[in-house]
């Protein structure tokens, strides 16, 4: 009987070494003057950026969900990277953070070196973007677990916030202003309806979007914006007193999370809806609640600013490509009633 072999179980290891070199250019071009030792060791090593008085770490974990299947059906990998750096890095962002490094987690039945390179490669463009390096990673075979030729990706970050810059929403007020920066789509929630939806209705991925020129793939494929540059620049313009990255639980379970008990928003409609969501809506077809609690409906970002910077923040948030909305306030909460409250159809 011959000798049994880690390749013939399923795992090839010169495939893992054949992937890493294929992403080092990218991940150097990630790097920043923090980072001590990165890619290819057992751990890495970053320093915390001078000048910062009272540094504080500020961590994140997150995927990219469903979303994956329609870039297997696509065969389409690179966004996908982009999406994995984009739910991780807005969610520090949330708490006024300096996203500091990323590390990613890539599984699969059987590693395919272009087709993982072509993931990594994303994940360091969402890194470039979100101005964090990339310092690491895992790949893994897991044959018998997955479909072939399907992955799964988890992400982890690390930002860095001065103590006493941290926003937590604890200064919100009544009357303060609540600013939606626009999401350029679906971002990466709410995949599991989208493909139900997408089911029912007959079209294929290479079909376009009815009443748009765009190509369905496309549509659903494109990236999650990341907020981290406009934001900064926000955070250094204007008192910001909390942020909302608004994902899974749409706008109202999201922007709660950021507001004190007694406190919460009354929303007025009227900002641009991507016509994904129409289309979504009326194919399923999905009751107005369903969609708001579901999917982010053109808002991937809230900041509540005082009233009198309203006109300061969208002039900042305009600089730097955002479309941006005066979508509300805040309001005393009644207990008898929702702490987001949306007036008009979304």
């Amino acid at each position: 009987m011959n000798n049994l072999t880690y390749r013939e179980a399923g795992v090839d290891i010169d495939a893992g070494e054949t992937l890493v070199e294929k992403i080092k250019p990218a991940v150097k071009a990630t790097m920043r003057p923090e980072v001590l030792t990165g890619i290819g060791g057992f751990s890495s090593l970053v320093s915390l950026p001078a000048g910062i008085a009272n540094p504080l770490l500020v961590s994140g974990t997150d995927g990219v969900g469903t979303k994956l299947k329609i870039a297997f059906a696509a065969n389409r990998h690179h966004t996908v990277g982009i999406d994995l750096v984009a739910m991780c890095a807005n969610d520090v962002l949330v708490a006024g953070a300096e996203p500091l490094f990323f590390l990613d987690y890539y599984a699969c039945e059987k590693l395919n070196p272009d087709q993982a390179a072509e993931v990594i490669s994303g994940i360091a463009e969402g890194c470039r973007e979100a101005g964090c390096a990339l310092v690491g990673g895992e790949s893994a075979e897991l044959p018998g677990l997955y479909r072939k030729g399907e992955y799964d990706l988890a992400g982890f970050i690390v930002g860095v916030v001065d103590r006493d810059k941290v926003i937590t929403g604890e200064f919100v007020g009544v009357g303060d202003a609540v600013i939606g920066l626009a999401s350029n789509g679906l971002h990466s929630n709410g995949y599991s309806l989208v493909r139900a939806v997408i089911e029912r209705s007959g079209l294929s991925l290479t079909d376009r979007l009815p009443g748009t020129d765009q190509l369905l793939a496309d549509v659903l494929l494109t990236p999650t914006r990341i907020y981290a540059k406009p934001l900064k620049a926000l955070i250094e313009a204007v008192e910001v007193k909390s942020l909302a990255h608004i994902t899974g639980g749409g706008l109202v379970d999201n922007i709660p999370r950021t507001l004190p008990d007694w406190l919460g928003v009354r929303l007025q409609t009227g900002w641009p809806v991507p016509p994904i969501f129409r289309w979504l809506a009326d194919t399923g077809p999905v009751a107005s609640e369903e969609m708001q609690r579901t999917f982010n409906m053109g808002i991937g970002m809230t900041a509540v600013v005082p009233h009198d910077k309203v006109e300061r923040a969208m002039d900042v948030l305009g600089e730097h490509d955002i479309s941006a909305h005066l979508i509300g306030e805040v309001v005393e909460h009644d207990p008898d009633t929702p702490r987001v409250i949306i007036e008009g159809d979304v």
